[in-house]
């Protein structure tokens, strides 16, 4: 049996947000990052929380939320979601595969999250696995555990973009019908609940 899980992406600044957007509260009462994490419990067994070194508050409200999510403080997050996939990577380094998530996209549906996993366990091991909606990427993406290296040592705020556009030929794209892998929330009026999908 492969172990993994998901690295979710909870250390940025969010500053066209104008406030700290993680703690922003959604229609539902949660806060944007409690309702990512709430997703992705729900759908991986294990999940790794990336967070700011001064995240005391935030990585309260996180734990209470979840028993078996771990949350790791990248003291290097202030330079750009690369050192913090590259923290989160780290600490999934016994893991045989992972997905990189972010903690501003709580609408990608549950069972969008199943059949990425169920996929990603079903194919080669050895590949990257992104859902896209009507042409386009999204999130979360798949690592086959050899991807480890190469994502703990990201740099900078360009992400696993390099990761993903090296894997060549081991790139699976998986075509889903869900507006929600696109849907980061960037401004206030985007957090509130998503319109239902054609």
């Amino acid at each position: 049996m492969r172990r993994g899980g998901v690295v979710l992406l909870a250390a940025g600044y969010g500053r066209r947000f104008g406030s700290d957007k993680r703690r922003h509260v959604l229609p539902d009462g949660r806060s944007l990052a409690a309702a990512s994490l709430d997703l992705y419990a729900a759908a991986f067994e294990a999940v790794i929380v990336v967070v700011r070194p001064e995240d005391d508050a935030l990585a309260a409200q996180l734990a209470a939320r979840s028993s078996t999510a771990r949350l790791v403080r990248c003291a290097e997050a202030a330079g750009g979601m690369g050192h913090s996939l590259a923290c989160g990577a780290r600490a999934a380094a016994d893991w045989d595969f992972l997905f990189v998530a972010l903690a501003d996209m709580p609408w990608v549906r549950p069972d969008t999250l199943t059949r990425l996993r169920d996929t990603l366990l079903a194919v080669p091991a050895d590949c990257v696995l992104q859902p896209r909606h009507r042409g386009r990427p999204g999130h979360p993406v798949g690592f086959a555990g050899r991807y480890l290296g190469a994502l703990t040592a990201l740099r900078g705020d360009a992400g696993a973009r390099a990761v993903v556009a090296g894997a060549g030929e081991d790139l699976i794209r998986l075509d889903v019908d869900d507006p929600g892998i696109l849907e980061d929330l960037d401004t206030p009026p985007e957090a509130q609940a998503p319109e239902p999908s054609a």
